[in-house]
């Protein structure tokens, strides 16, 4: 089943070629590097995300109400 997804495709140039071989990057379940690397990444985003897009910081002082 590795050869079925290598078609002409893999070769081509543009944001299409780049997204395919992005989704084949991180769905192949075979290698163990690349499965790492993807959660790593994963696990990255979600920090960045958790740091930079919250509207409110936990250690500045809270109004009195």
């Amino acid at each position: 089943m590795s050869g079925a997804g290598k078609k002409a495709e893999a070769g081509s140039p543009g944001v299409l070629g780049w997204i395919s071989s992005a989704c084949r990057f991180a769905t192949d379940r075979n290698d163990f590097r690349r499965n790492v690397l993807v959660n790593i990444g994963l696990f990255a985003a979600g920090v960045w995300v958790a740091r930079n897009l919250s509207d409110f910081d936990l250690m500045s002082p809270q109004p009195v109400t």
